[in-house]
C-alpha cells in the first residue's frame, strides 16, 4: 500500500465531488497524509473557481453576478458539505442545551435559525469579498488559490491535542493526527505560496501572510469554542473551520 497516494485519494474523496478510487486503507496514517495534503486535493476546486472568475468577466458579467457564480461553483464542488458544517456547528453553538443534545442537534438533517442566519452572513461576506477581488487584474487567479488555502485549515482543526467531540465519526479518525510540527510547517508554507501569489491581484506580498494569520486566528478561536462546547471536534466543525478561513482570507486580501 502506498500511504501517500492512499491519502491523496481519500482526501480528494472527502472534500470534493470528484470521483476517485477508494484508498487501499483508511486509517490514522492515511488520515494524517489526507489532512495535510489538503489544499493539493482541492485544486480541481480552486482551478473551477478561477476559471468561472475568468470566464464571468470575459462574459461581460458584473463582479457581483460572477462572484456568486465562483462561490456557488466551490459549494457544488464540495458537495456543500463544509457549508452544512457550518451550519450545523452554528446550530450546536447556539443551542442552550448541554454538550451531548448540543452534539444530537448537529447530526439532524434540518438547519435550525442560528445555522440560516450564519449560513446567510458567510456567504454574502464571501462573495462581497470575491467580487471586490474579481475586479481587480488577475484577481480571479488569486481566488482560485485562496480556495485552495483555506483548506490549510484542516492543519489546525486535526493538530496533536485538539480531542474529538464523538468517539466515532469522521472527528474521530483525524482529530490529533497532524503534529504540531507538522502545523506550524504546513502554514508557514500557506504563508509563503499567499506571499507568493498576491501580488498578482496587486496586493504587496506582506498581505499574504497577514490574511494567513488572521484566518489562523479566525479558525484557532472557533476550534478553542468547540472544544469547550463539544468536548472536541467533529466532521462539521472541520467543514466550519473551511468556511471561516476562506472568508477571513478573502475578506482579508479584499481591501
Amino acid at each position: 500500500m502506498n500511504p501517500t497516494a492512499d491519502g491523496l485519494r481519500l482526501a480528494v474523496g472527502t472534500l470534493t465531488a470528484v470521483r476517485v478510487r477508494p484508498p487501499g486503507r483508511v486509517d490514522r496514517p492515511t488520515a494524517r497524509v489526507a489532512m495535510v495534503l489538503a489544499p493539493v486535493a482541492v485544486l480541481p476546486l480552486g482551478g473551477l473557481a478561477a476559471a468561472v472568475g475568468g470566464l464571468g468577466a470575459l462574459a461581460g458579467l458584473g463582479p457581483l453576478v460572477v462572484a456568486a457564480l465562483t462561490i456557488g461553483a466551490v459549494a457544488l464542488g464540495s458537495r456543500g458539505l463544509h457549508l452544512d458544517g457550518l451550519a450545523d456547528t452554528a446550530d450546536g453553538l447556539g443551542s442552550g442545551y448541554d454538550r451531548t443534545r448540543a452534539l444530537e442537534i448537529m447530526r439532524r438533517g434540518n438547519v435550525g435559525p442560528m445555522g440560516v442566519t450564519t449560513l446567510v452572513v458567510v456567504l454574502v461576506a464571501q462573495i462581497a469579498a470575491t467580487a471586490a477581488m474579481l475586479a481587480r487584474p488577475g484577481g480571479f487567479v488569486l481566488v482560485g488559490v485562496l480556495v485552495c488555502l483555506s483548506r490549510s485549515a484542516l492543519l489546525l482543526a486535526c493538530a496533536r491535542g485538539v480531542p474529538p467531540a464523538r468517539p466515532d465519526g469522521l472527528g474521530a479518525m483525524v482529530a490529533g493526527v497532524v503534529p504540531r510540527a507538522g502545523t506550524v510547517a504546513g502554514l508557514l508554507v500557506t504563508a509563503g505560496i499567499a506571499a507568493a501569489v498576491v501580488p498578482i491581484a496587486g496586493s504587496a506580498w506582506w498581505w499574504g501572510p497577514l490574511a494567513v494569520l488572521v484566518a489562523g486566528l479566525a479558525v484557532a478561536g472557533l476550534l478553542t469554542r468547540c472544544v469547550r462546547r463539544f468536548g472536541g471536534i467533529t466532521g462539521d466543525v472541520m467543514g466550519a473551520t473551511i468556511e471561516i478561513a476562506l472568508l477571513a482570507l478573502l475578506v482579508v486580501l479584499s481591501r
